[in-house]
């Protein structure tokens, strides 16, 4: 089939090695042969082979043992075990030791190479999905050095082994998705699905269908039975985005379904029981919704088991730089353009810019000025007007006359929000609106900071 592919032969009967040997090398295999186990060992130890046929009857160590061996030193090889009669029983209990499949003798030289050709392809598709969720690793890494990301990192590698619910917090843009990803590339799920769902994005009448799917002649059009979402998550993770904008009534649809792990799909009486793990994430305050009436109490506490809050970007000032870079070099990638750098000037100014839009802002930013920007350097008069504009009288400085990151940190946030205070009279309401900030929290930092106005 392959001519990559290599197998092994192991058995004790010399006809037998010499048979299975011609016709897989007349199929293009590189064969090696091995009159018993401490032979395929050794084998093993010299070549890389992606597929064993093992006898289980054989002077010294028996199959069973041959294939311990084997699983010890080399978990992906395949291997089929070769049974005579009456060893059927023994044969079973290879396969569940890790065998790929046994063929009895007298062998069938069709089975056999059906056989070959189905282990190789199963090995292959193995290490394709390797290779694939090594890219998803590296295509959702999270980026960034400030102790912020750091503790996000380990808060996720701490999760996501478990089956706990986690709810995420954060404002749009700061990468909530991204994060819900890593939980899920890191967990036991990894290999089954990832399904996402935007609750603000779907229609109030069409979410239920779109969640729990439906059954023919539900409604007008319904023409077949549709699966669902929980149905497409079933043994993965389904990710619940923006769930702050899902109705109470859906709500209330929701907390069964997680309570039960069971649900009705639209037009249907059967109860359909999956297997989720849910990830949840909003822009909102939910306690603030609750109050309002807007978001159901049982169903936050429910969702809220594990609690993720990403930062936004102007709380990590010293991630900034590395995400210019990153995303200066991928999209010069892209286009097929030698990365531009950027000035001293234009990245203090980038720092310095208040990102209501977060990650995602500086994203599209970035593959614009990659674009548009004539020079190979990314100047203050490169960037748009209104980041220049907003930043004018703020600096962060790169001089290290402070005595920690933290102090530098705290040093250019007070001076932004006294300079935004100014802007907008004293106004704290409209200061808050305008920096992305709830007016409590823009309360607690000025406190922090002994700042005080008169409105």
């Amino acid at each position: 089939m392959s001519a990559e592919a290599t197998i092994l032969v192991v058995d004790d009967e010399k006809d037998i090695r010499d048979t299975l040997e011609g016709i897989l090398v007349d199929e293009g295999y590189r064969v090696f042969l091995a009159k018993d186990g401490p032979e395929a060992l050794r084998v093993l130890e010299d070549h890389p082979v992606d597929l064993v046929f093992l006898d289980i009857w054989m002077p010294g160590p028996d199959g069973i043992e041959v294939l311990k061996g084997i699983r010890d030193r080399s978990p992906d090889t395949r291997v089929i075990m070769i049974s005579g009669h009456g060893n059927i029983e023994l044969a079973v209990r290879a396969v569940k030791l890790g065998a790929y499949d046994f063929i009895e003798k007298p062998l069938s030289l069709e089975k056999i190479l059906l056989t070959a050709e189905h282990a190789l392809r199963e090995k292959r598709l193995q290490e394709e999905n390797r290779i694939l969720l090594k890219r998803l690793e590296e295509r959702y890494e999270l980026i960034g050095v400030s102790r912020a990301i750091e503790e996000l990192r380990e808060q996720i590698r701490m999760v996501a082994p478990t089956d706990s619910w986690v709810l995420i917090t954060g404002e749009n843009g700061t990468g909530k998705e991204l994060v819900a990803r890593n939980i899920h590339l890191l967990s036991k799920r990894r290999n089954r699905p990832f399904v996402e769902v935007n609750c603000a994005a779907i229609p109030d009448e069409l979410i239920e269908s779109e969640l729990f799917g439906y059954e023919k002649g539900a409604f007008t059009g319904a023409t077949s039975r549709k699966e669902g979402r929980f149905d497409l998550a079933n043994g993965g993770t389904l990710f619940l985005d923006e769930i702050g904008d899902m109705s109470l009534k859906t709500q209330a649809k929701i907390l069964r379904v997680l309570q039960e792990q069971t649900f009705v799909r639209v037009g249907g009486t059967e109860n359909v029981k999956v297997d989720v793990r849910v990830i949840a994430a909003t822009n909102k305050d939910l306690r603030r919704e609750m109050e309002k009436g807007n978001f159901r109490e049982d169903l936050y506490y429910r969702l809220n088991i594990i609690p993720f809050r990403i930062p936004p970007l102007r709380e990590r000032i010293e991630d900034i730089p590395i995400f210019v870079n990153h995303f200066i070099r991928a999209y010069s990638m892209k286009v097929g353009k030698k990365p531009k750098a950027v000035s001293d000037e234009a990245m203090e100014v980038l720092k310095a810019y208040h990102w209501p839009g977060n990650v995602r802002e500086l994203k599209n930013l970035m593959e614009r000025l990659v674009i548009m920007t004539k020079g190979d350097t990314i100047g203050v008069d490169d960037l748009p007007d209104y980041i220049v504009e907003d930043t004018k009288g703020v600096t962060v400085s790169p001089s290290g006359d402070f005595p920690s990151l933290r102090d530098a940190r705290m040093n250019f946030e007070r001076e932004y929000i006294l300079k935004k205070l100014k802007e907008h009279g004293g106004n704290i309401s409209k200061t808050a609106e305008s920096i992305g900030l709830e007016r409590s929290t823009l309360y607690r930092k000025m406190r922090a900071y002994g700042i005080e106005v008169e409105e």
